[in-house]
């Protein structure tokens, strides 16, 4: 598909985009390459190919779940500057 100055200006318009006139032969040229590929694309035949959710249909890996650090939590606390009930106190930040 080829398209002309009007073609171009028209999609411009469309698009609210400003183009420089001098540049209108390159966009036209460029587009219609563009429309050129989606007409190639549109003519193979795809009738066989099933639809995909995602180009890599696999399972993810995962690990097991399980507890990998000691308990630490009295160790933090004693250099804390302020802790209640198991607690860290922060100064407030949001009013």
């Amino acid at each position: 598909m080829s398209l002309d100055k009007a073609d171009v200006e028209k999609i411009a318009h469309l698009a609210r985009i400003a183009i420089d006139e001098e540049r209108v032969p390159d966009y036209a040229s460029n587009l219609s390459g563009i429309l050129g590929l989606v007409e190639q694309m549109n003519a193979v035949d795809t009738d066989a190919v099933a639809p995909m959710a995602h180009p890599l249909d696999m399972a993810q890996r995962l690990r097991e779940d399980a507890v990998t650090e000691s308990n630490q939590r009295d160790k933090f606390q004693a250099i804390s500057p302020k802790v209640e009930n198991g607690l860290f106190l922060v100064p407030k930040v949001i009013e």
